[in-house]
């Protein structure tokens, strides 16, 4: 490959959403600072919404990564479930018991349980759900419900939502009023521009080993955005292809030409 070419140590651009490539650009830095703030002041909910590809599931594992010690996490990446279905896979994120369960209401009980000792602990348990736009009504209703959960001063978890724009277009619906007041915090992902895409790649290159001059020309640059629309994981793909055909050339710099043809 061209990693040697380039004088790289590893892939800078895989679609892995490796935290070690967290995208260090304002929108995805606010997103963080603003779930960690919100985690240490207690708020319940907490609703982050992106486009396909805009790195959401990169940043809910550096969320996960950024815990710390007095925090117990529950991930669900994919939610969707049926409402016993989600409650299950809940409590066996938090290590419940359930081989001996004798139905729904034992399921709940076992998770209260579980849930106050936690507290009494001293430990805050977070709720991570993943593309949560795939939720059918029912399962949010049950999260919702779960969350009713709490001790005369506190909640016993609290959540945090990321998914697809859909997800607000499911929690506009009347049945589902309750659970979005309880959004307490709300942000929304943004594409990159051209000076931020060429924040990104530098980000990338660098951490991937690259200490040279600039690897994309500005034009280059410029047109690997408008071809990606601003997306980071389809920067991702045509930056990869991208050296990939300047390695097949033997040139190193990509100039637009490149861009062009990672592009076909």
């Amino acid at each position: 490959m061209y990693q040697q070419f380039f004088g790289l140590n590893e892939l800078p651009f895989t679609l892995t959403p490796n935290t070690h490539f967290f995208l260090n650009m304002a929108t995805h830095q606010e997103a963080l600072n603003l779930i960690l703030v919100a985690l240490e002041n207690g708020d319940g909910f907490v609703k982050i919404v992106g486009e396909v590809g805009t790195g959401k599931t990169l940043l809910c594992r550096k969320v996960l990564n950024s815990l710390d010690d007095n925090c117990i996490s529950a991930y669900i990446p994919n939610p969707y479930l049926s409402p016993d279905g989600f409650r299950m896979s809940f409590a066996r994120e938090l290590g419940v018991d359930l081989e001996t369960l004798k139905g729904s209401f034992d399921l709940l009980e076992r998770i209260n349980k579980r849930l106050i000792e936690r507290v009494s602990e001293g430990k805050r348990v977070v709720l991570i759900v993943d593309e949560a736009q795939a939720m059918p009504e029912k399962t949010i209703e049950a999260l919702r419900l779960l969350t009713n959960l709490e001790t005369e001063t506190t909640k016993l978890f609290q959540v945090v939502l990321f998914g697809q724009p859909e997800l607000d277009q499911l929690l506009s619906q009347t049945s589902l009023r309750q659970l979005r007041q309880r959004i307490t915090f709300s942000y929304r992902l943004q594409h990159l521009d051209s000076e931020g895409t060429a924040q990104y790649l530098q980000h990338r290159l660098t951490l991937a080993g690259y200490n040279g001059p600039a690897l994309f020309t500005t034009k280059a640059v410029s047109l690997l955005c408008q071809a990606a629309a601003g997306t980071p994981r389809l920067i991702n793909i045509l930056a990869h292809k991208a050296l990939m055909v300047a390695y097949g050339k033997g040139e190193r710099q990509i100039i637009p030409a490149h861009i062009k043809m990672a592009v076909e």
